[in-house]
């Protein structure tokens, strides 16, 4: 049997949706839903990781960081 891994703390960030989707291109539209973004002011605490990162810059017009832990 495999072992499993030892349960870690991931670090997590917390995202918040400061700009409306309205009159976005589809692919920024996706990406918020990707963050369980869907309305402003609505916040999103996600694991860190690169894809997470990499949906933040796409969109780093419409969201806030408001903590990386």
């Amino acid at each position: 049997m495999a072992k499993k891994p030892a349960a870690t703390s991931a670090k997590t960030v917390t995202v918040e949706q400061i700009g409306s989707p309205i009159r976005r291109e589809g692919k920024q539209r996706q990406t918020l839903v990707g963050l369980k973004l869907n309305k402003l002011h609505r916040t999103s605490t996600l694991i860190d990781t690169p894809s997470v990162r990499g949906m933040i810059e796409k969109v780093k017009h419409l969201v806030r960081v408001v903590d990386g832990q």
